[in-house]
């Protein structure tokens, strides 16, 4: 920045990064994220696309946005609306009106306005400005594609080539704005295309470009600060809930001294998960892509009867396709865990879009009594923690565990404090040591998990599958027996709660509301009870990261409170899951199933109106 430039200072910001899906509108926030991350701000990010591989270009429903929230301080969401937004086309402005803070910036590519890109947005007139009541925001119209071509005019690229790094003068502008590092990011771009020289050296041109057109028109493009946020002192890295579930999985194998073994089919939006851990063959990691979804759990489940941890990812449509194999781990006492990054259904519905339906098909989605560990993380870095958890549960209690995480989590990302391996728990796996004493459906100790024994070990030879067993796996078909080995399976499952810290209330440790949410909710819950309790308000929030079983205080937290209202994004299958368990309360609801997560005033609202009933 020069010395004459005014610089305005903010404690946060929310931007967000609009345009047709092949306008590398992912990648531009993603680079962004990376750049203030390392730059110490904290931040919550929100990626937000389509299905279509590629959506009809120049419409409202082709529009692909990310959003980035960062600040001095700790940011819990991405935002609830942006105060800059930067749109490459029409569409992006119409299809992002509605989530723009009042007398938000605007930065557009003056280029793309053209009649045509007017009509396929399906505005009426030729001020879409006007026509969406933003009169009053500040635009800063740049004519970006216009001034892309001139910085690439000798690079012997064709048209089309060339304007596919137009989302890099933007980038280059907006890091100007908000004085981010151009080092970070060519670093960022030099590893991402590799060997592909022309069109790294095409980006960073272009990168620069922006940068200096933001620099030279000074009296047009404002310029901001945000300083550092003061965190716990570490080695930090900005990573995404997949990633971080990827890592967790890495971790509790290494902690529990076997292999990791990912048997999996892509699908959206889980398949990050899978691409992360092939990368990971120099740590031991094994992974094999499937033909389908139920091949995916069955190889998981043999990788468990074989020694290895045992794991699979899938989303929604997958996690019904895999009931029948997790009802085989479930009757053989196996463990396994089972990723499930939750999407908007039913069937393939909204494969792009976050939502928390999944919870009574994890709880209930088998035949026969058919109880099952659940945790459900609460933010991106979470997501390592609980991937850790569910596995070290599985090992140690010798059964299967589904981890529920959802595409807000898994596509988003924060700042994540790289943990010492040396300080995560150990994992003792069950295996068994004394041939003379074993029987495969005998309980080790008062857990009730049984010993875990695989081929190759002499003398543990025995018996395993989906029929019924007794203690010493012969085949069962004693009525008695059934009913004995159904009960030892769902006390298994309820003894897990030695493992489950007591639930912790956020805000008020008693008042007039209590907030309760579970999962993905977790930063836009928090913030609502923050405000609230600034606000004067008693308010409190009991946010559950493990669902089954539930933690030992559940109802002594819920007694606390006048009221309690659990919000969730689907329709209530948490609360209808709580009235079944902790029946001795009421329970109010704030339900969403848009696709999008919650924003932060609808919260605000909905405890305040229940205050005043």
């Amino acid at each position: 920045m020069t010395k004459d430039t005014k610089v305005i200072e903010l404690d946060q910001v929310a931007i967000r990064f609009s345009g047709d899906s092949g306008d590398g509108m992912q990648l531009t926030g993603t680079l962004f994220s990376d750049a203030t991350a390392l730059v110490g701000n904290d931040i919550s990010t929100f990626p937000d696309y389509p299905s279509e591989i590629r959506a009809p270009q120049g419409t409202v429903g082709g529009v692909s946005g990310f959003q980035v929230h960062f600040g001095n301080r700790k940011i819990n969401t991405p935002g609830d609306k942006a105060h800059v937004l930067v749109a490459m086309n029409p569409a992006a402005v119409k299809a992002n009106a509605k989530f723009l803070e009042p007398s938000a910036t605007i930065i557009y590519d003056v280029d793309s306005f053209t009649d045509k890109n007017l009509k396929k947005a399906k505005f009426t007139t030729d001020d879409p400005f006007a026509e969406l009541n933003l009169e009053g925001y500040q635009k800063i119209g740049v004519p970006i594609t216009s001034l892309t071509k001139e910085a690439l005019i000798d690079s012997n690229m064709d048209n089309k080539t060339v304007l596919r790094s137009k989302n890099m003068f933007a980038l280059g502008l907006v890091s100007w704005i908000f004085n981010r590092p151009l080092e970070i990011i060519e670093k960022a771009l030099k590893a991402k295309f590799g060997k592909n020289l022309q069109i790294i050296e095409s980006n960073i041109t272009v990168l620069h470009a922006g940068f200096n057109y933001g620099m030279n028109m000074q009296h047009t493009t404002p310029q901001f600060l945000v300083p550092a946020a003061k965190i716990e002192k570490g080695i930090y890295r900005n990573i995404s809930g997949n990633h971080a579930t990827a890592w967790g999985l890495i971790a509790a194998a290494e902690k529990a001294d076997i292999e990791l073994f990912l048997g999996s089919y892509p699908i959206t939006p889980a398949t990050d998960i899978l691409q992360a851990l092939s990368e990971r063959k120099d740590l031991g990691v094994k992974t094999f892509q499937a033909e389908d979804e139920i091949a995916g759990v069955c190889t998981a489940i043999g990788a468990s009867y074989a020694g290895d941890l045992g794991v699979t990812s899938t989303s929604g449509p997958g996690l019904a396709l895999k009931s029948e194999a997790i009802n085989l781990a479930i009757m053989a006492e196996l463990p396994l865990v089972v990723v499930n990054v939750q999407r908007g259904g039913p069937s393939t519905g909204l494969p792009t879009k976050t939502e928390q339906s999944d919870l009574m098909q994890a709880l209930w989605g088998r035949n026969g009594e058919s109880p099952i560990v659940i945790l459900a993380a609460g933010t991106p870095s979470d997501c390592f923690d609980y991937a850790f958890e569910a596995a070290r549960i599985a090992l140690e209690r010798m059964t299967p565990v589904i981890l529920l995480t959802d595409g807000f989590l898994g596509n988003g990302s924060e700042p994540w404090k790289i943990p010492s391996m040396s300080d995560l728990p150990k994992i003792t796996t069950r295996v068994a040591k004394d041939p003379s004493k074993f029987k495969p459906y005998s309980r080790f100790d008062d857990t009730l998990a049984r010993e875990w024994a695989f081929p190759g070990m002499e003398g543990f030879e025995h018996r395993i599958g989906g029929l019924e067993k007794d203690e010493s796996g012969t085949v069962s078909h004693d009525p008695a027996n059934h009913q004995h080995m159904c009960e030892i399976r769902a006390e298994k499952v309820a003894r897990v709660v030695d493992m489950v810290p007591d639930l912790e209330p956020y805000g008020c440790p008693e008042g007039d509301v209590l907030i309760v949410g579970w999962g993905g909710t977790y930063g836009h819950l928090v913030s609502a009870a923050r405000e609230l309790c600034a606000e004067g308000k008693k308010v409190g929030l009991a946010h559950f990261n493990y669902i089954n079983p539930l933690p030992a205080n559940t109802a002594e937290v819920f007694s606390n409170y006048k009221k309690i209202i659990v919000c969730e994004l689907n329709l209530g299958q948490f609360a209808a899951y709580l009235r079944d368990k902790v029946q001795q309360y009421t329970y109010y609801q704030h339900n969403k199933v848009q696709g999008l997560p919650f924003l932060v005033e609808e919260i605000k609202e909905s405890v305040i109106k229940l205050m005043e009933e």
